[in-house]
Formats: structure tokens, C-alpha cells, sequence
């Protein structure tokens, strides 16, 4: 049995397919299948059903998955140590950030970050929370930025800030009277809101007290981006919710239409999350205190009260 072995079969298991699964691990297709072959000749059983479409894991495939997982992110920590060892913080990291987080926080730290540390090689994509928390338990990325708490047994949480919420109210809105705002006055009857899939809507469905009384067909405008919200707000659609720094690059003549809340401010609580396995940690935490140093600049808001970025329970 071999480590290589172990990945191929991690691969198979991920794609359900033994030519994607090549392809992802940059071998042949015969390649691929002859090693997880010996494998499953060495162990005496079949890790996969290949005669289901989709190939499925038989009963002891799926523990000798779990367990291959194990055994993988351990030889990893071999290199990890060495690493820690030799105190270098270098090599290929791959990063999640979630789409209403990714246009602010990553032109704040990413020149300090790389000119700091010039031997990491970041690979950053903007993922869903879902989509990072699964790429995390599937060993495909090493950490994520996403609002948190996120109550996953297999992941850490590391908090980096806390955002506020902010109304961005049109000049015709009910609200724009309003110096500032209570959570009790939102009513999401003139809210617009992101699609679904995004964790900052669940964090507004949540923070809207009205919500136990209506259900998702009482609002109509959904937009996949905030600077859309924006801009729909601006004709008088409705007002919106904007995470605090988003407000930092609103255009000076809209600025007015800001609304802050009373205290304490409704925030989302944002956090780098990695698997508990706990691999690249010297990376981690210099991604930790470059981004937690630069953004204690620009959030000073400190009585806050977090809203849960999950969807309600029903």
C-alpha cells in the first residue's frame, strides 16, 4: 500500500469517474486504474462498485476512504514539520473567500502579504460558504475567510474581525429620515436582498425580526452581487443591508443614503477557517496577522451583536 495509491483512490472517490480522477491527479486513465487495482488485490476487497453509473464506494470503501483521508493528511504533516522546522513559510496555498467578502478584504492585504511573504504561491478563489466548507473536509483548499460561527465539527475557526451591518436607504424610502436604524424597524416587504446561496442574505433574513411572519415569495428583487443591490436602491427599489466595508467605496454623493444602526450594531463576525488536521499552520497564521493588523485600521466598532450567516431553521 502506498500513498499514491491512497490518493488515487480519494480521487476516484471525489469524482466518481476513474478518467476525471486521472486527470485531476495529472496521471493516465490505466495508470489509475491498475493501482487502485493492486490496492484492492493487496487488501482482498473492492473499494468501488463499477458497475453503478456513477461508480460508487462499496461498504468497506467508504471506511477505507475515511481512513485513507486520515493517512494522507498525516504524510502531509511530514513536510509540515520540516517546514515549522527550517521556519520556512513558503509553497503553494490555496485560499477560499467568500463573494460578498472578496472584493474588500483581498485589495487590503494582498500586496502587503506577498511582498512579505514572496516564496508563498497563493491560489484564491471566490467560493460559496458551502462550497469552501466542503473544498476544506476534501483536503482542496488549505484555509478560507467566511462569516462564521459556522458550526462544522471538522473545521477551526479563527476570527479575524467584526463587520456591522449598514442601511443604504434611497432618498423616497420610509427609512431615510432616519438618522439611524433598529433592527426592529427592517421589514423585508422594501428589502433587497442577494441571492440565494449567499451567507450575508441568511445573516439579513436572520437579523429581520419580520421574517417569523413572511415567507421568501414577500420580496421580489434579488441581485447576485452587492454594487447591483446598489444600484437598484439608487432607482428607488428599495432599501438594502451593505457589510461596513463595502461602504468605504461608496461614491461620495450617495454617501447620505448610509444609515448606521443603534448599538449594538448588528455584525457578522468574519474568521479564517482551516480542517482541524491543522496543515500550513506557519502560513495561516501570517495570513492571520497580516489581515487582522491591517483591517483593526479600518473597523473600529467594538459593541457589536453577531448574526448567524446560516440559513433559519424552518
Amino acid at each position: 500500500m502506498t500513498i499514491t495509491q491512497l490518493h488515487y483512490v480519494l480521487a476516484v472517490a471525489e469524482h466518481k469517474n476513474f478518467t476525471k480522477a486521472a486527470s485531476s491527479c495529472f496521471v493516465t486513465q490505466p495508470t489509475l486504474s491498475m493501482q487502485i487495482q493492486k490496492l484492492e488485490e493487496e487488501l482482498d476487497v473492492l473499494i468501488f462498485d463499477r458497475s453503478k453509473k456513477p461508480i460508487e464506494l462499496t461498504d468497506v470503501g467508504r471506511k477505507i476512504v475515511y481512513q485513507a483521508k486520515n493517512i494522507v493528511n498525516e504524510s502531509d504533516r511530514i513536510q509540515d514539520i520540516v517546514d515549522q522546522q527550517k521556519g520556512f513559510i513558503g509553497g503553494e496555498f490555496k485560499l477560499g473567500i467568500i463573494p460578498t467578502i472578496m472584493p474588500t478584504l483581498l485589495p487590503m492585504f494582498l500586496k502587503t502579504f506577498i511582498k512579505k511573504y514572496p516564496k508563498v504561491k497563493l491560489k484564491i478563489e471566490e467560493l460559496t460558504t458551502e462550497e469552501t466548507m466542503q473544498r476544506l473536509e476534501d483536503g482542496h483548499l488549505d484555509a478560507a475567510i467566511a462569516a462564521t460561527p459556522l458550526e462544522n465539527e471538522h473545521l477551526k475557526e479563527r476570527v479575524l474581525y467584526y463587520e456591522p451591518f449598514v442601511g443604504y436607504t434611497p432618498s423616497n424610502h420610509r427609512l431615510f429620515k432616519n438618522k439611524t436604524i433598529d433592527p426592529n424597524d427592517l421589514d423585508l416587504q422594501d428589502m433587497l436582498l442577494l441571492e440565494d446561496g449567499h451567507c450575508f442574505r441568511d445573516g439579513v433574513l436572520n437579523l429581520c425580526k419580520s421574517f417569523k411572519d413572511q415567507g421568501d415569495d414577500s420580496f421580489q428583487l434579488e441581485s447576485g452581487s452587492i454594487e447591483t443591490l446598489v444600484k437598484l436602491s439608487n432607482e428607488g427599489l428599495g432599501m438594502t443591508l451593505l457589510p461596513y466595508l463595502h461602504t468605504l467605496e461608496i461614491n461620495d454623493s450617495f454617501k447620505p443614503n448610509l444609515r448606521y444602526f443603534t448599538e449594538p450594531s448588528p455584525a457578522r463576525e468574519v474568521s479564517l477557517i482551516y480542517h482541524k488536521s491543522e496543515l500550513k499552520m506557519q502560513i495561516i497564521e501570517a495570513l492571520y496577522d497580516t489581515i487582522s493588523g491591517i483591517v483593526r485600521g479600518a473597523i473600529t466598532f467594538q459593541n457589536v451583536n453577531i448574526i448567524s450567516p446560516l440559513p433559519r431553521k424552518k
